[in-house]
């Protein structure tokens, strides 16, 4: 008798091996204009740790550094570099072109500011190819209403609109996996 063969995972759903992860303009001036910093911070320090578990690669982007400050020490402890940009998207810092079949093709976006960076950038990521999602817990603008219209006009666009632990949890797949604990470790601390 033949095992029965596991079902295809849908493509809509993250793979570590698929992913990279881009966490914006987490400012030393930028930040004490976001209200709930404290809740974006943790939570783009645990899509970090959980990129660092399961080897997605990270890049975090400053937007002008001269004028706005260096990443936050919370956050610039997850790189070694940081990619400065003056233009609001992050696309052409990072530089990447159009992903081939082989390429890292899901984008997974998290940071400052929602309706300014993260929707410019996620806006040329697609035209480029890439799927994108938006970490909707794990970005933020100074005001709601242009967070909350930035989200629904970059989900029109195409972009997947997600959770913090949404991600780690489709990076992760299965709780047999030998990380799963870890992953586990940095929702449970919330």
């Amino acid at each position: 008798m033949s095992t029965p063969s596991l079902p295809a995972r849908s493509s809509e759903l993250l793979h570590p091996q698929r992913s990279r992860l881009v966490l914006m303009d987490l400012q030393d001036r930028l930040l004490p204009m976001i209200p709930e910093r404290e809740r974006l911070i943790a939570r783009c320090q645990m899509l970090a740790e959980a990129a660092q578990i399961l080897t997605v690669p990270l890049a975090i982007t400053e937007q002008y550094p001269k004028g706005l400050g260096a990443t936050v020490p919370e956050m610039a402890r997850y790189a070694q570099a940081f990619p400065a940009k003056t233009r609001f998207s992050g696309t052409e810092c990072l530089g990447w072109g159009s992903p081939g079949p082989e390429d890292r093709h899901q984008i997974v976006l998290a940071g400052i500011e929602t309706h300014v960076c993260i929707q410019q950038t996620a806006f040329d990521l697609m035209a480029l190819g890439f799927a994108v999602l938006i970490v909707a817990d794990a970005v933020a603008s100074r005001h709601e209403f242009d967070h909350q219209t930035a989200l629904r006009r970059m989900e029109c666009a195409g972009a997947t609109i997600t959770t913090t632990e949404s991600v780690l949890f489709e990076w992760c797949e299965t709780a047999s996996r030998p990380e799963f604990k870890a992953i586990s470790r940095l929702v449970t601390g919330r």
